[in-house]
């Protein structure tokens, strides 16, 4: 008679090796959406302050190297300044000849864009350094996201 043996056979350890793989693939998936929305929010971002940029770029370029709300030079001040209507209001100087709208951090008011220049804040800052180059950048990234001109 034949004694039995005690113990797993290859197949059934191949099994549970194939059943954690498969539950480790699942952890993953699960875990890796949120980091996909934040890369996909800093990506928005990146977009976002790179159409601001380049439309100051524009009005500057169209107005001498001054940038202008409506007829009036503005000044973008040294140190980075919210882009709202109580902080650098470059709105007007923008909207409509350079963008259809202003953009608007994802994370405020689900980044909807700004058509109007009433009441707003972008989530975004603006400044200019002593070398005349403007920084427009998104400080709710982490890290800041900043694009210079």
């Amino acid at each position: 008679m034949k004694a039995i043996q005690k113990g797993f056979t290859l197949v059934e350890l191949l099994v549970v090796m194939g059943i954690l793989a498969l539950l480790l693939a699942i952890t993953l998936i699960a875990i890796n959406p949120s980091r996909q929305f934040n890369l996909a929010q800093d990506t928005k971002r990146r977009s976002d302050i790179v159409q601001i940029s380049n439309a100051i770029y524009q009005n500057e370029a169209e107005h001498a190297g001054v940038f202008t709300v409506g007829s009036t030079p503005f000044t973008i001040p040294l140190t980075p300044a919210p882009i709202s209507n109580t902080g650098a209001d470059i709105c007007e100087g923008i909207i409509p000849n350079y963008m259809p709208a202003l953009p608007q951090d994802p994370t405020s008011n689900n980044g909807a864009a700004i058509i109007s220049c009433t009441s707003y804040d972008t989530g975004y800052t603006i400044s200019r350094d002593t070398n005349n180059r403007v920084t427009v950048s998104a400080p709710s990234a982490n890290p800041t996201i900043a694009v210079t001109r």
